[in-house]
């Protein structure tokens, strides 16, 4: 996204609180107002501190009681002002956060398998928090920037044309100076966010992963490529700071010309009695005024730079091709009886890679299918087809005779129990874990499902039993532990279809005898999905599948597969050979 667009992205966000925006604006005017009156009455001050014995000190004393009243203002209305760009800032940050999370949970599970997890973090969490600092800058200062210059060139005019007119034609170098260091600035803090984000990856893939770096001795290669980034990080870092520190001196030394151009004209003139003396300190206090702004300004353009190639990556990320959208009359799937039927389905992650080809399947509500084969064979790419993380690319998937992709998402997977060889734990309390399909569940039934998946008596066992709260992906609990946790889950909720992708793989041979007794008695009446390696389990399964390169190879119960001495039967003497 350019600079430009990203702009414009900016905005429209903006335009939502154009009332805090209207009033900080307005405050920034009082402020400049009120602080470019201040030199006025100094140098009226002076005027009437003409010499020994001629002084007006019931002038002077009235003077200075109204520069009281006028500092005090001043202040009042600086702080509205930076309460206003406070409240603004922020919420805009907050809608922004908002968005782009609303965005990840309609993102389709391509973008998500696509890019890291650390990187998307760091464009919700580090370029927002980047870009509100800009942000923030840009408002507090960059508003009252352009007010007092405009505003100090008012009042030198008032004061004499002659001499405001040398500060005019100084005026533009400064703008060229500052604007050709922040064509140059954009592109290196754009580039600065990206490795940030990749830094950001590489340490939530690490530490998350921290076992098996472990485990591996993995730690002089990971710290070499994490050394890598960094280096680069700090290139650009750099680059980006040295362009951007150019800003200031550059145009602190277009500022000094113009203050030491105002103090030699205004002081001719002031000879020649053109100005009185209070009236040349009233000038050269609105020189130092009028520049100082620009050095203000300077730094705000370099870090609004840095705040927009933020934004463009979080505008990228909001703006990234949601999922298919579900039709505006999608059907609600209710009284399911399970049966499921899968149609010339063809599927690819990759579109030059084919992986299931002509797929077809019919399910009668009840049945128990089990899906096994060698390792990417498409097992779980068809658990994935029929919970509708993917789309089909052409064919069709179909519950109760209604295809999958006219129905809403919503009512398709609540009619779904899915327990995954990948276990999955938000940082909660183990009732919080185990109620995320039926958050109205009673403590009864919490427990039955507990007991029925054999998770109540380690539960019991915890220090506060099902109050236990429990870090992210589960904290110190054991692999077995988190699947049981999910199984229970799955108890709770019984739905009329199941999904097993390796359910057992985690749990030791003793309670997963106890667990598949469990899924027998809830598979009854029940459509059931089952995928599995280890072929002990899934004997009692009513049609099993065997897929290769994305196709159906054998189907049959287990006695039926054995007998073809088959694939099936290669696979499974493979397990139990003596």
């Amino acid at each position: 996204m350019g600079q430009k667009e990203t702009f414009r992205r900016v905005l429209h966000y903006i335009k939502k609180y154009w009332l805090y925006l209207a009033a900080s604006i307005v405050m920034a005017s009082v402020t400049v107002a009120l602080t470019l009156y201040f030199p006025i009455l100094t140098g009226k001050v002076i005027d009437l501190v003409i010499g020994p014995g001629q002084v007006d000190f019931g002038g002077v004393f009235d003077i200075l009681k109204l520069m009281v009243v006028i500092a005090a203002a001043t202040g009042l209305a600086q702080w509205i002002m930076n309460v206003c760009n406070n409240k603004m800032t922020y919420r805009i940050v907050q809608d922004i956060r908002n968005e782009a999370f609303r965005r990840i949970e309609i993102l389709p599970l391509k973008y998500i398998d696509a890019h890291s997890y650390g990187e998307v973090v760091s464009r919700v969490i580090a370029d927002v928090d980047q870009f509100a600092d800009g942000l923030l800058m840009g408002f507090t200062q960059f508003f009252t920037g352009v007010i007092t210059i405009l505003g100090t060139l008012g009042f030198m005019l008032s004061v004499n044309v002659a001499v405001t007119g040398v500060v005019v034609l100084v005026t533009p170098l400064s703008f060229f100076v500052a604007g050709f260091i922040a064509k140059k600035t954009f592109t290196m803090f754009h580039l600065q966010s990206e490795t940030r984000g990749e830094q950001t990856a590489l340490i939530e893939e690490m530490v998350g992963n921290q076992k098996v770096v472990q485990a591996f001795s993995h730690e002089d290669e990971a710290l070499a490529q994490f050394d890598e980034i960094n280096g680069r990080l700090q290139d650009c870092s750099l680059r980006a700071i040295f362009f951007s520190s150019l800003t200031n001196p550059s145009t602190r030394f277009v500022n000094n010309l113009v203050y030491a151009g105002v103090a030699v004209v205004g002081a001719i003139y002031a000879v020649h009695g053109g100005i009185s003396v209070g009236q040349l300190s009233c000038f050269l206090s609105y020189a130092n005024q009028y520049t100082k702004p620009f050095n203000e300004i300077s730094g705000v353009v370099t870090e609004l730079q840095n705040a927009l190639a933020c934004a463009a990556r979080i505008f990228a990320l909001i703006e990234e091709e949601p999922q298919t959208p579900e039709p505006a009359d999608a059907l609600t799937l209710t009284d399911v009886d399970g049966r499921v039927e899968l149609s010339h389905v063809n599927f690819s992650y990759v579109p030059d890679k084919k992986l299931i080809t002509d797929f077809n399947l019919a399910v009668k509500p009840g049945q128990r299918v089990a899906i096994v084969g060698p390792t990417g064979c498409g097992k779980t790419t068809v658990i994935n087809l029929l919970m509708r993380f993917y789309d089909v690319d052409s064919g069709k998937i179909c519950v109760d005779g209604a295809d999958i992709r006219e129905v809403t998402r919503k009512s398709l997977r609540e009619n779904y129990g899915m327990v995954l060889q990948e276990t999955w734990l938000k940082a909660g309390t183990i009732r919080d874990n185990i109620v995320m399909g039926r958050p109205d569940a009673t403590e009864e039934e919490v427990i039955a499902a507990a007991k029925a998946s054999h998770a109540h008596s380690f539960i019991k066992r915890l220090s506060k039993g099902y109050d236990t709260v429990i870090g992210e992906d589960g904290g110190s609990l054991s692999q077995g532990q988190k699947q049981l946790l999910c199984i229970t889950r799955v108890m709770l909720c019984l739905p009329p279809m199941l999904i097993l992708d390796e359910a057992t793989s985690s749990i030791d041979t003793r309670t997963e005898i106890r667990i598949q007794k469990a899924f027998a008695t809830m598979m009854q009446g029940r459509t059931s999905f089952i995928v599995a390696h280890r072929l002990s389990t899934i004997r009692e399964a009513d049609v099993i599948l065997v897929m290769k390169d994305g196709n159906i190879i054998e189907q049959g119960n287990h006695e039926t597969l054995l007998q073809k001495k088959g694939f099936y039967a290669k696979l499974y003497e493979s397990q139990f050979a003596v």
